[in-house]
């Protein structure tokens, strides 16, 4: 069955419906308010108020197509307001440092230098730099939907990640890369 016809069930009445669109996704969920909470207890708490958001909701939701864009910016929301009533928000992680591997149980590269390198890396950006790069490169959003998720612009969130990604470049010795045909360039 597709996503808009669940959706459409849910919308319905449908319990089953809407916790098969979430069981189908809840790694990603899960990834997701772990970057954000930094705890698996936070996590879930987030997870939770998202789910019973989802089940008030549903009937808002106009394009069935965008149910998970829509359901992680709630789920990114929750978060956020999670943190603000302990007051410890700020952006993705001013407080906390997060590890990129800390979530992602089945990551290779756990405990090992090429972690430690990319902590490194990662601490040299600034906040909405980071959130940025870990929302579209560890857990693989399109840029409108990071851009729905964090309130900025959508031109905004391009511009921070390519910010980023010049600064690691920078850092890592990026006079020499490949480009998208896998040609090496700045010999």
């Amino acid at each position: 069955m597709n996503v808009s016809q669940l959706v459409n069930q849910a919308q319905n009445g449908n319990k089953e419906a809407l916790l098969q669109l979430i069981m189908a996704d809840q790694n990603a969920y899960y990834r997701l308010a772990y970057t954000y909470m930094g705890n698996e207890h936070d996590a879930m708490d987030a997870m939770e108020d998202m789910i019973v958001t989802l089940y008030e909701k549903i009937d808002q939701l106009h394009n069935g197509e965008a149910f998970y864009s829509w359901s992680k910016t709630i789920l990114v929301n929750r978060c956020k307001t999670l943190f603000r009533k302990k007051g410890r928000y700020s952006s993705l992680d001013d407080e906390q440092e997060h590890s990129l591997t800390t979530i992602a149980d089945d990551n290779p590269y756990r405990h090992t230098e090429s972690e430690l390198d990319l902590q490194v890396l990662l601490s040299h950006l600034n906040a909405q730099q980071r959130e940025a790069i870990e929302l579209r490169y560890v857990h693989d959003l399109p840029y409108q939907t990071i851009a729905d998720m964090t309130g900025a612009p959508l031109g905004t969130i391009k511009s921070r990640i390519s910010q980023a990604i010049l600064r690691l470049k920078a850092m890592i010795g990026g006079d020499r890369y490949e480009d998208d045909r896998g040609e090496i360039r700045g010999i």
